[in-house]
């Protein structure tokens, strides 16, 4: 018996609602333009039709980069493009689940940022992950993916360029000790239940020392976010790019610009 196409599975990406997402950017732009001061340069770089945006992350608990990132981007853009972002599988649960998937996060698969690149969209990624976001204090303005070069394939299988971007000022949002690596290894099953490695240790307002709990709230720091020019992939490496060359070139390239940033940086928190 024919499928009828109402007895199609939809996938991630079509669950995207642009007027619900515009709805939230609304809210939440005036929020990060006064809370974080936020600024997003550089997306007069920004290529057409789908592109792989590769960025550092920041802001334990609370990262900020793809909302500021995201406001900026839409107010310039439209609702039309999406701005779809991959994700823990732990965003896709729970009663919070559905927003998330209509609002552009998608679970992190080859599959779903394959789909979302050809399809056009502008697709996020955060190389570095929890090893990234958690990353001390004394290392904020480090770039380290941990060895991580999945996102170079992805970029390549769909064709599509690579768009550097950083940000600063997310990793003073708390002062961050240690990812707590150690601690995820005491703790054992509790660690495994909550697929993690990493149980970060920081110091913050208004609780003071935390191990994740208790919950602190974000310093306002300012943060400033740096969109580069695309690197285009085959253009530059040839038809049959060495995935450790792209890499380390992308990864020169953002380290250069936050090292700019870092040098503008009067004072943390304040900017």
């Amino acid at each position: 018996m024919a499928m009828g196409s109402t007895d199609i599975e939809p996938t991630e990406i079509t669950k995207f609602d642009p007027g619900l997402t515009e709805r939230v950017m609304g809210l939440l732009r005036p929020f990060l333009k006064a809370y974080h001061r936020s600024e997003v340069r550089g997306l007069e770089h920004f290529p057409e039709g789908g592109a792989l945006v590769v960025c550092n992350h920041s802001g334990g608990l609370f990262p900020m980069d793809v909302p500021i990132f995201a406001a900026d981007f839409y107010e310039r853009h439209g609702y039309g493009r999406p701005v779809y972002t991959l994700s823990h599988a732990m965003l896709m649960i729970g009663p919070t689940g559905d927003f998330f998937k209509k609002t552009g996060f998608i679970l992190a698969s080859h599959e779903n940022a394959d789909e979302a690149l050809r399809s056009g969209g502008v697709v996020v990624v955060f190389p570095g992950g929890d090893f990234d976001v958690y990353r001390p204090t004394l290392e904020a303005n480090k770039i380290d993916f941990d060895g991580r070069q999945g996102y170079v394939r992805a970029a390549i299988n769909a064709g599509v360029p690579i768009v550097p971007m950083v940000g600063i000022g997310g990793q003073e949002t708390q002062l961050y000790l240690s990812r707590g690596t150690w601690l995820a290894k005491r703790l054992g099953p509790i660690a495994r239940l909550a697929r993690t490695k990493i149980v970060p240790v920081s110091f913050g307002f208004p609780f003071g020392l935390s191990a994740v709990v208790p919950l602190n709230v974000p310093l306002p720091a300012k943060i400033t976010m740096q969109v580069l020019p695309p690197v285009r992939i085959e253009e530059q490496f040839g038809e049959n790019p060495d995935i450790d060359e792209v890499d380390a070139h992308v990864r020169h390239v953002m380290q250069g610009a936050l090292d700019e940033l870092a040098a503008e940086r009067r004072l943390p928190v304040i900017g």
